[in-house]
């Protein structure tokens, strides 16, 4: 494919939804209002979602895959000259992948609403901030440069802010106001470092700037810029202790929120670290890199506790607050190869990002559909003798968590488990100059934290899959149910917007190869200054 039409794909994937989150305000045309207005404007968000997904697969599809390590489909327009800042287009083999899954969960989720509208406000304003947020994190992996990979990063705050403030549920407005006030300081911090880069080095361009590889960069000013941008960038990641609210956000928001939170959002900050703090100021990330390393490993054990506490019976643990916990653990991993900067450790980070995103966006599509059918998704009312039991109940549904549960613990054969590893791997030779010991007791940390992983999840599938803590899987014929009515078993949209990302993580679990040879390549280029 030509580069022309690559150039004018990737400018259509970036535009088109905020184009289409406008177009979702304004009145539906006579011909299209139908009987109901609002299932109007969710079928216009399932529309358009689906058209940017067509597009970023074409985009994959015409991606030069022999030259993965090249930015493709440039585009380079200058935007601000008296500051020197460029509206700057490109992808490579570490953005493709996640401009993919981007449009992928996010056509999934309004796929999902269209047929599960969350509780709220008007369906018009739903949809809006819907394609907002996507259009601000497929320019985040898009973009080139500082300010604007800035300005998108900030993009996403309001539509997420407003979603889980309107359309969640109890404690929303506290997670609500929560996650904008932390996001926005990280934000603040970040954008004194990004600011520092480009005056002192005398350009914006993320390309020139990983070219030059910190040569015009002083040591100190390396230092400063790291952790400045890396405070920033960690509070969206999150890294440990820096994550208390993300749990908050997670359990308030509506189900498509929690979604696009873990699988895409998250993403942002690491892919940060990687595009913009280990190429541009190698030697500030060397010099920090032990700490984040340490704060990983701290970060898988500490979201591991918490999970397995909150699974325990009596403890009251939440579902969903078990869930986004397990994100600080899994994540963890992803700092922890960034951490190693090898090429291996890399790899397996930005692997990690992908799967997570594909499992834990499965997980929060079917904890959502467990609280709608039994109107709670308190472990120990889903586990209790009138609970959820859906072995035997819904047997589809649970065989589905199930399937979550051990692709998020790290099974062999499916995508959680190459991630992982390869963090590991990399943490057991990390690049020359670091402590060889330390990073070994870190990968003896992330180990035992995969063991706690395991336990806490098959504890979760034990009581919410088998019901009465582990009794019979039959039915229970007595009492009553939580929830209404009858609990439905997996239901026609929702094995549609489900499938999926199962099939995907199959897939990335026994095909690895597909996703590292393109980023092995671009992290390759990266990490040694993109010579």
């Amino acid at each position: 494919m030509s580069h022309t039409v690559l150039q004018y794909l990737l400018a259509a994937i970036v535009v088109l939804p905020l184009a289409g989150a406008v177009a979702a305000l304004l009145p539906a045309p006579p011909g299209l209002k139908g009987r109901d207005p609002g299932q109007a404007v969710l079928r216009h968000g399932v529309t358009v979602t689906g058209a940017v997904l067509a597009l970023a697969v074409a985009l994959a599809a015409g991606f030069d895959h022999d030259s993965p390590a090249r930015m493709q489909a440039t585009t380079d327009i200058s935007w601000i000259p008296a500051l020197n800042i460029r509206i700057h287009l490109g992808v490579d083999g570490v953005s493709l992948p996640l401009l993919v899954l981007t449009a992928l969960l996010t056509f999934l989720c309004a796929l999902y609403s269209y047929f599960r509208m969350p509780p709220g406000p008007s369906p018009k304003a739903f949809v809006a901030l819907l394609l907002v947020l996507e259009s601000g994190t497929l320019a985040t992996f898009a973009v080139l440069d500082l300010m604007l990979f800035f300005l998108a990063f900030e993009m996403v705050l309001i539509p997420m802010y407003f979603l889980v403030a309107r359309w969640g549920g109890d404690g929303r407005e506290r997670a609500a106001w929560r996650f904008i006030l932390y996001t926005l300081l990280g934000s603040v911090v970040m954008l004194l470092g990004l600011l520092l880069v480009g005056i002192k080095s005398g350009t914006f361009d993320m390309v020139a700037l990983a070219t030059d590889n910190g040569a015009h960069l002083s040591r100190t000013t390396q230092l400063i810029a790291v952790l400045a941008i890396g405070t920033g960038l960690a509070v969206k990641a999150p890294m440990w202790p820096l994550h208390s609210w993300l749990p908050d956000a997670h359990t308030a928001a509506p189900t498509v929120g929690s979604v696009l939170l873990a699988g895409v959002l998250l993403k942002m900050g690491t892919y940060g670290f990687v595009r913009i703090v280990l190429p541009v100021a190698p030697d500030g990330a060397h010099t920090f890199a032990p700490y984040l390393a340490a704060f990983a490993a701290v970060g898988i054990i500490y979201g591991s506790l918490v999970c397995l506490n909150l699974a325990r019976r009596g403890a009251g643990g939440d579902l969903k607050r078990l869930i986004a916990y397990s994100s600080v653990g899994h994540m963890g991993f992803v700092l922890l190869g960034i951490a190693t900067l090898t090429p291996t450790g890399v790899n397996g980070a930005l692997f990690a990002n992908i799967a997570h995103g594909l499992i834990t966006g499965l997980l929060f599509f079917l904890v959502g559909a467990v609280k709608d059918r039994y109107g709670t998704s308190d472990l120990d009312a889903l586990s209790g003798r009138t609970g959820a039991a859906l072995y035997g109940k819904a047997p589809r549904l649970g065989g589905l968590l199930a399937f979550g549960a051990i692709a998020s613990l790290g099974l062999p054969g499916l995508a959680g488990f190459w991630g992982e590893m390869l963090a590991m791997f990399g943490a057991f030779r990390p690049a020359d100059g670091l402590s060889r010991p330390a990073f070994l007791t870190f990968m003896a940390l992330a180990g035992l934290g995969t063991l706690l992983t395991a336990a806490y999840l098959l504890v979760v599938v034990r009581r919410v899959c088998m019901g009465g803590d582990g009794g019979s899987t039959r039915p229970q014929t007595t009492g009553t149910e939580p929830g209404p009515g009858t609990p439905a078993d997996v239901r026609s949209y929702e094995f549609a917007a489900w499938t999926p990302l199962v099939a995907l993580t199959v897939l990335a679990g026994l095909w690895p190869a597909a996703l590292l040879g393109l980023t092995d390549p671009a992290v390759q280029q990266l990490l040694r200054g993109g010579n």
